[in-house]
């Protein structure tokens, strides 16, 4: 069973908008054992839409359609889809009502515009939209299904969890898919290869490995297809502890996660706090772990030390240390670590200090030099990064191997 997701909007063909549909559509049809072809976005033109419906009826079995169905005259899409069955509108009743129904909650005026978001193709079923105003439509021809469905985000998801996906489950027997994640940090994708290869050579034809690299980080996702869950779920865990085993000094977490939340959770498990000391970063590795809820059970805060008066009074570095190894330095790091655990009394602390760029480089100390130490109940352990040249790169690097390093001795202390 295959799947083609058309977008529609010039928004999205200008770069105003980011297409998170698509992605969020095909994890979810992945789920559900249907295998996405291809992803196309298209323009607000007649002609653009035409052809892409007729290439993608010769590529897959189910095509999801979203964008077009507002009630301004770019929106043209439900007009196009009738000149592509050759059929013609009429005014959905249950739609209508709809409508009046959302009107009248909001008390604004309905105009003609409003009225026409309840015409529908004459040969679709109708997929109310319950959170918004124009309909999803179900069509099918020539052994082909169609469904469009609103741009807008969280109608289009609506949609999809209520009634679409119920819809195609209950019309066709779709496999079983299981999805295992491994996140792995500190080290490359290519040894990381090399290390499993031997178990890669051997997984059989219907699971799969995927390598998912990021700065700092690389992901390996199993994903098998077959007819029992169960059965398929014990068996990639089989091969998810062979590989676990050859890498586990690399393993962070088994689930598929931000390498961060990875870190709280596990500190959270063992009821750990943790304050930073930011230089160069300036508050990018806090910001990451508040973005998660329930951070504040592990993460405390910390300083954002950006200037040498501050490292000085906010972590008692010394003018010393400072005036004689500089603010980019294993002694001026450690110190800022040490310095976080006594001030605001954490088990775990993380600092970072470095020429994040693209200028303030000397030949000794060139751009992209980071130094990151992590301070913990036993001992503090500090290392030297050599990135690149790219402010906003070495900013995220500093970080992710922060957080590497962090986790690596959470791991080692609490042994």
């Amino acid at each position: 069973m295959l799947a083609e997701l058309i977008t529609i909007g010039d928004e999205i063909l200008i770069g105003q908008i980011v297409d998170t549909n698509s992605a969020w559509m095909a994890q979810q049809l992945n789920l559900a054992g249907i295998a996405v072809k291809q992803i196309s976005s298209v323009s607000d033109e007649r002609q653009h839409i035409l052809n892409a419906l007729k290439e993608a009826s010769e590529r897959a079995d189910i095509i999801l359609i979203t964008g077009g169905l507002g009630p301004t005259k770019d929106d043209v899409t439900k007009t196009t889809l009738a000149e592509y069955f050759n059929v013609g509108l009429h005014t959905d009743a249950e739609a209508l009502e709809n409508v009046k129904r959302i009107f009248s909650r909001h008390k604004g005026p309905m105009l003609e515009a409003n009225i026409k978001q309840a015409e529908v193709l004459e040969n679709c079923i109708t997929l109310v939209n319950s959170n918004g105003t124009a309909p999803g439509m179900w069509i099918e021809h020539e052994g082909k299904i169609y469904v469009s469905m609103p741009g807008v985000p969280f109608e289009m998801m609506y949609l999809m969890e209520e009634l679409v996906l119920p819809k195609i489950k209950e019309r066709f027997s779709l496999p079983s898919i299981v999805h295992h994640t491994i996140l792995t940090a500190g080290i490359g994708e290519s040894l990381l290869a090399d290390n499993i290869s031997l178990i890669e050579d051997s997984l059989p034809d219907h699971i799969k490995l995927a390598y998912l690299p990021k700065l700092g980080l690389v992901r390996l996702r199993l994903s098998g297809k077959g007819g029992d869950p169960h059965q398929l779920q014990s068996e990639i865990a089989s091969w998810v502890l062979k590989i676990t085993n050859a890498v586990s000094e690399f393993v962070v977490t088994e689930a598929d996660v931000t390498l961060e939340k990875a870190v709280l959770d596990n500190m959270a498990s063992k009821g750990l706090t943790l304050s930073v000391a930011e230089s160069c970063t300036g508050g990018y590795l806090s910001h990451l772990l508040t973005m998660h809820a329930g951070s504040s059970k592990v993460f405390l805060g910390g300083a954002i030390s950006y200037s040498n008066q501050l490292k000085e009074s906010m972590l008692n570095v010394s003018e010393d240390t400072l005036t004689k190894f500089g603010a980019v330095s294993e002694e001026t790091v450690l110190a800022m670590a040490r310095g976080a655990i006594k001030n605001y009394a954490s088990d775990y602390s993380v600092a970072i200090s470095g020429i994040a760029g693209p200028d303030g480089g000397t030949e000794e100390k060139p751009v992209g030099t980071v130094w990151v130490a992590v301070a913990g109940k036993t001992k503090t352990i500090s290392r030297k990064f050599q990135f690149g040249n790219k402010r906003a790169q070495n900013i995220e690097r500093s970080a992710v191997n922060a957080l590497s390093m962090l986790h690596k001795l959470v791991k080692e202390e609490q042994a």
